[in-house]
C-alpha cells in the first residue's frame, strides 16, 4: 500500500487491521483498531500499534519543541461493543502445544513494548496517551486500556482479567499497572478473581479516569482534551511527576512476561481446551458484529484512512 494522510510533518501508512484519524484542531491522533477475524491482539495488530507509536515518537522528537501537530494519542476501537478481547488465545494454544517457547516470548515482548510506549507517552513529556473503551475490554484489552495516561470508558463498558479461568494470569502489564493505580494487594485480587467489572465500578475505584454516558465516549475525550488544554503545562508536569514517583521500567514488564511464558508452558490439555472455548466465544461475537460493519470514527471530521480489506 502507498502512504496516505500526509500533513506537513506527519505521515501514516495504510494498515490492514486499524486506521488512523488526525484531528488537527485538537492536535489529537485517533488510532482505531479493527482486527479481523477476531477482535484480539494478533501479531499484525500489535505491529500496527507499535508502528503508530514509533512514528508519533519520531514526530515529537523532530518537531516537539515547535508546536507539534500531535499532543494526544488515542487508542479506540471501530468494532461496535468491543474495545478488545485481548491476547490471541488461538495462537497461544498452538504455540504451547508445539512447545514453541521462543515465539510465545516474542509475542509477549511485543505486547509489553506497546504497553510501555503508552505508559511512558512514547518517552516524550509533551504527549498524553488516552484510551477510549466502548464495550468489552478483557484480558490484554484491559491491559492496553490501563497502559495509557488517561482511561475513558462508557458506562456500559465491561472490563476484566479472565485469564485465571484457564489457569494463567495476565502477563502483559496488568499487575504493574493496577498496582500503581491501586496497591499490590488489590491488584492481586483483580488478577486472581477473574471477574468482569463495570466501568462505573472501576471509576469509583480510581481505575477509570473519565466515565462517559453510553454513546458519548468521543465527546468525553474531546471534552477532556479541551479542559486539559487550558492547563496543559501544569497537567503535563503532574503527569511527569506521577511517572517519577511510580516509575515503570521496561525490564519490570519483560521480567513478568518471562514468568508468564513459564506459566503458560505448564498449562495442561484441560487448560488449553478451556482457552479454546473462549476462542470459540470470540468467533461467535465476531460473526454477530460482521453485519454491523465498522463504527463511524469521529463524525463531521475527515478520516485519515477508512479501512482496507
Amino acid at each position: 500500500m502507498t502512504q496516505t494522510a500526509k500533513t506537513k510533518s506527519f505521515t501514516l501508512p495504510v494498515y490492514r487491521h486499524s486506521f488512523a484519524h488526525l484531528d488537527s484542531e485538537r492536535h489529537a491522533l485517533w488510532h482505531y483498531l479493527n482486527p479481523e477475524p477476531r477482535p484480539v491482539f494478533s501479531r499484525v495488530v500489535l505491529g500496527e500499534i507499535l508502528d503508530v507509536q514509533e512514528r508519533v515518537k519520531l514526530h515529537l522528537s523532530t518537531h516537539g519543541e515547535n508546536k507539534p501537530e500531535i499532543r494526544y494519542l488515542i487508542l479506540a476501537s471501530a468494532i461496535p461493543g468491543v474495545f478488545s478481547l485481548g491476547g490471541d488465545l488461538a495462537l497461544f494454544a498452538e504455540l504451547i502445544r508445539n512447545r514453541d517457547r521462543d515465539h510465545l516470548l516474542a509475542y509477549g515482548r511485543l505486547c509489553v513494548e506497546c504497553v510501555f510506549n503508552n505508559h511512558t507517552s512514547v518517552e516524550n513529556p509533551q504527549l498524553t496517551t488516552i484510551s477510549l473503551v466502548q464495550g468489552d475490554a478483557l484480558g490484554g484489552g484491559f491491559e492496553a486500556a490501563l497502559s495509557t495516561n488517561v482511561l475513558v470508558a462508557e458506562r456500559s463498558a465491561s472490563l476484566g482479567l479472565p485469564e485465571i479461568m484457564f489457569n494463567l494470569f495476565p502477563g502483559m502489564g496488568a499487575y504493574s499497572l493496577l498496582a500503581r493505580r491501586l496497591d499490590m494487594a488489590r491488584a492481586g485480587r483483580f488478577l486472581s478473581n477473574g471477574r468482569q467489572h463495570s466501568a462505573a465500578d472501576l471509576y469509583e475505584q480510581g481505575i477509570v479516569d473519565v466515565l462517559a454516558e453510553d454513546g458519548q465516549g468521543v465527546h468525553a475525550v474531546n471534552s477532556f482534551i479541551r479542559k486539559h488544554g487550558r492547563s496543559r503545562n501544569g497537567l503535563l508536569a503532574i503527569q511527569q511527576v506521577r511517572q517519577r514517583l511510580a516509575p515503570l521500567v521496561f525490564q519490570e514488564l519483560e521480567d513478568v512476561v518471562m514468568i508468564w511464558v513459564d506459566a503458560a508452558m505448564r498449562l495442561t490439555e484441560r487448560d488449553l481446551r478451556t482457552m479454546e472455548k473462549l476462542v470459540a466465544a470470540q468467533r461467535r461475537l465476531a460473526k454477530r458484529n460482521d453485519s454491523a460493519g465498522v463504527a463511524p470514527a469521529v463524525q463531521g471530521e475527515q478520516l485519515v484512512y477508512a479501512g482496507v480489506a
